[in-house]
């Protein structure tokens, strides 16, 4: 609903590269806040959380890794908005630029931030009541990722676009630059923390390809969103994008953290030089195996239906999404909805026992890439919803009532 709000809003229209940024720094949430999440559950459910020293160490190694990884991201999803936006005929907009620049890193290292501190605060109280982290910290974190990142990229890019038409040097304004200049000088020191623990210094080192091919993915979907929400029978699309794609995120993040916790706790050592065979799994061992794993994703499947449902109805209640809801839309939508989720589910299987016979952490490698594959598959599938609507003439695109 947040963003069925701001997408109207004057920087939104004045500046369309912020569309292209939206799914690249939602994905910050598969990127790295449920990759954090992950970490830490992996961690508490095999002993390396028990002493409060450890923990503490754990934590502090972990967030600072986190405000390296989200400042890098955030500066190259503003380069990749910048280069997706380019004018046809060949201009600039310096203004502009610097503006996305600073928007996209001050709204990933706070939305980091904040949401790391969630994090880890639930996964203590998880571990202190005894609720496995793996089925709740994952979930939060996307959720409330989304939530967040959007409501924080909408109010700093408005902001900063109050200052363009002020104290103006050189086709640019001191507001912008400042920003951006303050949010990358806090890196180093990030870094120099990071690195007096082991395990960040780990992850700080071999945790780079995942989130930066996961955030030049994520961008795609953003390309998508900046084509299509600018025309009227794709209006919808905007309060309908964070719904299929938080719930096919949450859901394969919880199936990938609970695969990566039962292979560190079952299995031999990921490096070991001889694990022991793996059949590389089909769709019927995924679904319909007797496995612990396969009955997870067989409940995870099950709430896709009930779970949208719940969500096409509140969005009716609020009068919100442009977007009448017939039958056919329902169906239609419904329909992209579980075939996402049936894709990641099958691919987390995949990838994660893959990365594992590999000596990789997927922890650390595999939410990455399955979250911002699932926002894509979730926006060409919604963008495909409406094209469908559009060519059968649906009156699901008469814009609400």
């Amino acid at each position: 609903m947040v963003f069925d709000i701001v997408q109207h809003w004057t920087v939104f229209s004045e500046v369309n590269e912020v569309f292209i940024l939206v799914p690249a720094l939602l994905g910050l949430k598969g990127d790295l806040e449920m990759t954090l999440a992950s970490r830490l559950s992996t961690a508490t459910n095999i002993g390396q959380m028990d002493t409060a020293k450890e923990m503490w160490k754990m934590i502090i190694g972990d967030l600072a890794v986190v405000q390296v990884q989200a400042t890098v991201v955030g500066f190259l999803a503003s380069i990749v908005a910048i280069i997706f936006g380019w004018n046809p005929e060949g201009q600039i907009k310096i203004g502009h630029a610097v503006l996305l620049c600073a928007s996209s890193v001050a709204t990933a290292v706070i939305a980091s931030l904040l949401l790391g501190l969630i994090m880890t605060s639930v996964i203590i109280g998880s571990r202190k009541v005894g609720i496995n982290p793996d089925n709740v910290a994952t979930p939060i974190a996307a959720s409330l990722g989304d939530l967040v990142t959007l409501a924080l990229l909408s109010g700093i890019s408005t902001g900063l676009y109050h200052e363009l038409g002020e104290w103006r040097i050189l086709d640019n304004v001191y507001a912008n630059p400042l920003v951006f200049v303050f949010f990358i000088a806090l890196t180093p020191i990030w870094v120099l923390i990071a690195r007096q623990i082991p395990s960040a210094r780990e992850v700080l080192y071999s945790g780079w390809k995942p989130v930066i091919i996961a955030m030049a993915i994520s961008s795609l979907g953003g390309l998508i969103l900046d084509q299509t929400l600018s025309k009227p029978n794709y209006a919808g699309m905007a309060v309908f994008t964070p719904v299929i794609n938080g719930v096919g995120g949450n859901l394969v993040a919880v199936q990938a953290s609970r695969i990566s916790t039962y292979l560190h706790m079952t299995r031999l050592p990921a490096a070991d030089a001889n694990p022991p065979p793996q059949k590389c799994p089909t769709p019927c061992s995924t679904f319909f195996s007797s496995g612990v794993n396969s009955r997870s994703a067989r409940v995870l499947l099950f709430l896709v239906i009930p779970g949208h449902l719940i969500f096409l109805g509140t969005i009716k209640l609020i009068r919100g999404g442009h977007t009448t809801l017939t039958f056919a839309f329902i169906a239609v939508y419904l329909t992209a909805a579980l075939l996402q989720v049936v894709i990641l589910l099958y691919l987390a299987d995949l990838m994660v026992y893959w990365m594992w016979k590999r000596g990789m952490d997927p922890d650390t490698c595999s939410i990455p890439y399955l979250t911002t594959f699932g926002d894509l598959l979730g926006t060409g599938f919604l963008a495909l919803c409406f094209y469908i609507l559009w060519m059968i003439g649906d009156g699901s695109m008469d814009m609400g009532d």
